[in-house]
């Protein structure tokens, strides 16, 4: 059995097609006219850009509109002038050949996205690896992997799977993904998400572990897989493959209900986001509106400050696509650990304990005025909500408060539309925002817990970091005490208390987090209608009585065991 990343949910039973990529065997050259070979670049731009519209218009047949987006962003990227004219100084300055200098320019984009700390910013350098490779493919005339001809029942198994090879995919005939690399947040994986193929991704050495016509078996929820597996795992998998496609077709009857308990207790069910073309997804899938929007990617997709305009332009999108419904945006949450030269932030041994999110931005109002500007702005056309991320006193949020009446107030001298009562929220994610929630539950509209990295802050421990990894987990008693205080300290003052983190959508803990008052739960899209099925399935005096049986508990292995022991299904 091999394991990885189960990235999109399902068992997949069938015959390995393995996809090898050609080489892109150029030698960097010396070049005498440059106009020339900067004509061969845009000639070979073109031919990109009309080879990719067609791919969008395949996969908004086989994959959806939103999955389209993908490709359609690569046709944006590409007509970058931050990349485009950084090859073409590559082409004037050193008098190289377009090849040399697509890889060049494109691997140093690349480099800058592939050292943001969240996984959708880092996808990004996928997407340039993508378009490098396809670009370098079309200046030496060879054609694009072509796997649209596979035949039924086949396992498609690949280093990558790119979105450029995806376009292609017929989901009638393929059973499941397997690749090295690539993460739950990776475009193989949404786009195998959407066409409902399952998938397990990072697996090492997979493609020369298999052979074209090996038998095998995948369980994209868990990330195994089996190679030329024994007759009784077949039949093992083919058990739970029936089971699966039932318990999928039983979530189909909570589309369009409420998000409540078996006893009608109701809260808000809502989705986080990492960028404009995400926010289709939540009403597809029966989303309340959008928990968390990460605004991020407007930086890290950018050689310089976004614009107030381009970001304004970006939330107003979201705020009109969700229609009225809820929109929590996070104000940027960047730090040392983002390479983007024009912030000019301090290079610092721990940028996660350093200067970064709120206190980098009130440090650099020239920054964070804009923004806030272009969320105010924004309002006007949905209902917006700022949230402030990285919050340990109130200070800080009073200072953000006070910052955005002063924008207020030149908006009114402007006569610019925006709502005079617009909601500012706290993300409560530090040990200290805990300790102080009651403090911060005066002036805060709004809480949002984001557990990813309460977690890792209450037990010091980084989740990346294998040999501490037994610590990080939402189950310890220390966990549990953060998130139930700043629950309760929301409640008491009547504010809005949301979560934003992993544990939102863990089957386990949806009871204990509806028995200490929590109010929103955001979750990833494709967790809506399963969690919206978890809730169903208790009564609050159920959950209270759960959750009082938790907090007697003193360790995260007991908590754990006792959560697995009630849960149901």
């Amino acid at each position: 059995m091999y394991k990885g990343i189960g990235a999109s949910a399902g068992i997949g039973i069938g015959k390995v097609v393995v996809i090898k990529e050609q080489e892109l065997n150029y030698t960097k050259t010396t070049i005498e006219d440059t106009e020339a070979e900067k004509k061969r670049l845009s000639d070979a731009i073109e031919v990109f850009i009309e080879k990719t519209t067609q791919m969008v218009e395949a996969m908004k047949v086989t994959a959806g509109e939103q999955e389209s987006e993908i490709l359609e962003g690569h046709i944006l990227m590409i007509q970058d002038p931050a990349i485009t004219e950084q090859i073409e100084a590559k082409i004037d300055g050193e008098k190289i050949n377009a090849e040399a200098a697509v890889e060049e320019a494109c691997d140093f984009f690349a480099q800058i996205f592939s050292m943001a700390e969240d996984e959708l910013t880092q996808q990004r350098a996928s997407d340039l690896g993508d378009i490098k490779t396809r670009l370098i493919k079309i200046l030496l005339g060879i054609e694009e992997v072509d796997i649209s001809a596979v035949p039924a029942g086949t396992v498609l198994v690949a280093e990558d799977l790119t979105p450029s090879m995806t376009a292609g995919i017929n989901p009638d005939n393929v059973e499941g993904v397997l690749t090295e690399i690539g993460g739950k947040t990776s475009h193989s994986a949404i786009i195998c998400r959407s066409m409902e193929i399952p998938a397990v991704l990072s697996i090492e050495n997979i493609t020369t572990i298999v052979q074209d016509g090996d038998e095998v078996v995948l369980d994209g929820a868990t990330g195994e897989a089996y190679v030329k597996p024994e007759a009784s795992v077949v039949e093992e998998y083919k058990e739970k493959k029936a089971k699966f496609l039932e318990e999928k077709a039983a979530l189909a009857k909570f589309v369009g209900k409420p998000s409540q308990t078996a006893d009608g207790h109701v809260v808000e069910l809502v989705a986080n986001i990492g960028g404009p073309d995400e926010a289709p997804g939540v009403l597809e899938r029966d989303g309340e509106g959008v928990g968390l929007f990460r605004t991020e990617f407007l930086f890290m997709e950018s050689n310089d400050v976004p614009s107030e305009e381009s970001q304004f332009e970006a939330y107003k999108k979201v705020a009109e696509t969700l229609e009225g419904k809820p929109v929590i945006i996070r104000t940027l949450d960047i730090g040392g650990d983002k390479a983007l030269p024009y912030l000019g932030l301090p290079t610092e041994e721990n940028p996660f304990l350093g200067f970064r999110a709120v206190r980098f931005c009130l440090q650099r109002p020239e920054i964070y005025k804009p923004q806030l500007r272009a969320l105010l702005r924004a309002s006007a056309f949905g209902k917006i909500r700022i949230m402030v991320p990285l919050v340990t006193c109130v200070d800080e949020l009073r200072a953000v408060k006070a910052l955005i009446e002063e924008i207020k107030g030149e908006l009114d001298a402007e006569g610019i539309a925006y709502d005079k009562d617009i909601e500012v929220g706290v993300m409560m994610e530090t040990a200290a925002a805990s300790l102080i929630a009651d403090i911060l539950a005066k002036e805060a509209d709004f809480f949002s817990i984001g557990t990813n990295d309460l977690t890792g802050y209450t037990m010091a421990a980084d989740r990346g970091n294998p040999d501490v990894a037994y610590l990080y987990s939402a189950y310890n008693p220390a966990v549990l005490r953060s998130i139930k205080n700043i629950i309760g300290s929301a409640n008491k003052e009547g504010i809005m208390a949301g979560m934003c983190g992993e544990a939102a959508s863990d089957p386990l803990l949806v009871p204990v987090l509806l028995a200490f008052g929590l109010n929103e739960f955001s979750v990833s899209a494709t967790a809506i209608l399963a969690t919206r099925k978890v809730m169903s399935l208790w009564t609050m005096d159920e959950c209270k009585a759960l959750a009082d049986e938790v907090m007697q508990l003193e360790t995260e292995a007991e908590v754990k065991a006792l959560l697995t022991e009630k849960a149901r299904s």
